[in-house]
């Protein structure tokens, strides 16, 4: 007989492969990092033994859910500004608050919350965004989750960067050091085409390509993005990042929202992938993603949570169904994105979406050992009907609860056993994590004392293009006013660093 190290028996196996077959009486043997074998019990016990043998009493194991798009620091500032327009929520909060609070420390504290919230609904694979990325990373992989992690770069000043050079150096640098990481795949994250410049675009793509890895970016969200796009650039949001090079890297595009068929049929010959964000448009008033046209042209399609806190949480269960819902919505057919569909996408596809297919997504042989064992037996999923081949997955998107994962295993090490999590500490978390919250409330309290402050909070003012005039003369020595500004009745509010493009007009003296 042949040795595993563990073997997991009596459960309903759904191992969500090309064929989508599934074990009503399965098993899995898992050695080290990796699937062994999966197929029926009686096999599996026949070709393998194994020291530890665990029955599943009927339960379901599968694939561990893979959450495509997240921001998972921001666990830290959910519930922090509701109820808003996307660019007073993003320009009027969520920035300000991450230019004051976004340390390393927030980042790892946010990434620890977010990954026990992540195993206890199932999830073992994320792809993030955010900024101090190699400290997302890093809490990661102590928590012992699967990630990709995009260092972001924008054309303005971030947490971590004065200037974008700076975050493009920092990304080169952490892919450098993390490549071939056996839970990281570093990558970087041009923010979204509204917030880079074409320079920033290109690098970004030429950095993701020479060393063959993701880039992670937000693509067409909303429509007002895509109208700014035409009027600007004379062209869609998609078109004008074809036109920048970006798709010469592997390419994860969350949101895209708005659109068309051309547009998809372009994502598809570049292998781009897509993260489909259900809650977060729907909550932002972002819109539906065409996500039926998406899957028939080929696309692989994931579903995400987007950040906690426009979502406000990491349940992919809850994205799962409402993907499924709002696709059935949203063309008037009910037939669309059947229960094993919408499954698929948040395990094989989110994989193939994330160009990490190879390790995760599906339980096969030589694929990591990343799986889930979920109770599909409480009263809310009960009575079960066994006459459909399709019922187990109809029970896991339309009844099952993220409670209802009842063990968590990445890499083939479990991260979470009979709902107890086993590589991080709730109560501490929750308690830091509300330490944060009074600092926040207090820092916002004294801003919005500002008359203008409160015009952003309540929605009265909006993201413009602005127009600066000044006025400027020849100094024969620049040093008395160096000096100046150095005098403690000079407050330096806050500095920047970029490329200007000014238009000077001279007038003769008089």
């Amino acid at each position: 007989m042949k040795q595993a190290d563990l073997i997991l028996t009596n459960a309903h196996v759904l191992t969500m492969d090309e064929q989508m077959r599934q074990f009503p009486q399965g098993a899995v043997a898992v050695q080290g990092q990796s699937i062994l074998a999966v197929g029926p019990a009686d096999d599996i016990i026949r070709e393998f033994t194994a020291p530890v043998l665990i029955d599943c009493a009927g339960k379901v194991v599968m694939p561990g859910l893979i959450n495509a798009h997240t921001h998972v620091p921001m666990t830290l500032l959910r519930g922090l500004a509701d109820d808003l327009r996307l660019d007073v929520w993003l320009l009027g909060y969520m920035m300000p608050v991450e230019r004051e609070f976004v340390s390393p420390d927030f980042v790892r504290l946010g990434t620890q919350i977010a990954c026990a919230e992540m195993i206890r609904s199932g999830v073992t694979t994320f792809a993030d965004m955010y900024y101090f990325e190699e400290d997302v990373a890093r809490a990661t992989a102590e928590a012992g989750m699967r990630a990709l992690c995009a260092q972001t770069v924008l054309k303005f000043p971030t947490p971590d960067a004065q200037y974008f050079e700076e975050s493009l150096s920092m990304a080169r640098d952490f892919i450098t050091r993390w490549k071939g990481h056996p839970l990281i795949i570093p990558s970087v994250a041009p923010h979204a085409p509204y917030t880079c410049t074409e320079e920033i675009l290109r690098s970004t793509a030429a950095l993701a390509a020479e060393f063959d890895v993701p880039l992670h970016t937000h693509l067409a969200e909303t429509a007002q993005e895509v109208e700014n796009m035409r009027r600007e650039q004379g062209m869609p949001v998609i078109p004008y990042v074809k036109k920048q090079g970006l798709f010469e890297a592997k390419v994860l595009a969350a949101h895209c929202v708005h659109v068309d068929e051309g547009e998809l049929r372009t994502m598809l010959h570049a292998g781009a992938g897509v993260a489909h964000n259900p809650s977060s448009n729907l909550k932002l008033a972002s819109g539906i993603a065409p996500v039926s046209r998406m899957l028939a042209v080929g696309l692989n399609v994931g579903i995400g949570t987007d950040g906690p806190a426009s979502n406000n949480d990491l349940d992919m269960f809850e994205e799962i169904r409402l993907a499924a819902f709002l696709a059935k919505g949203s063309t008037s057919d009910p037939t669309a994105v059947p229960a094993p569909q919408a499954l698929l996408m948040a395990t094989r596809l989110g994989a193939q979406a994330m160009h990490i297919g190879h390790l995760t997504g599906s339980l096969e042989p030589g694929k990591r050992a990343d799986l889930i064992v979920v109770n599909i037996f409480p009263l809310h999923n009960a009575p079960r009907f066994l006459r459909d081949e399709n019922s187990a997955y109809a029970q896991l998107v339309y009844a099952a609860k993220s409670t209802d994962v009842t063990d968590v295993m990445v890499n083939g090490r479990w991260l979470m056993r009979d709902r107890a999590l086993l590589t991080l500490n709730e109560a501490e978390l929750i308690q830091a994590g509300q330490d944060y919250a009074r600092r926040i409330d207090t820092f916002l309290i004294q801003r919005e004392q500002s008359i203008l402050s409160k015009l952003v909070a309540i929605g009265g003012a909006m993201e413009e293009e602005s127009f600066e005039i000044q006025a400027k003369v020849p100094l024969e020595r620049i040093e008395p006013i160096l000096e100046s500004l150095q005098k403690p009745l000079i407050h330096i509010l806050r500095k920047r660093h970029y490329h200007e493009y000014d238009t000077y007009f001279f007038f003769p003296q008089e």
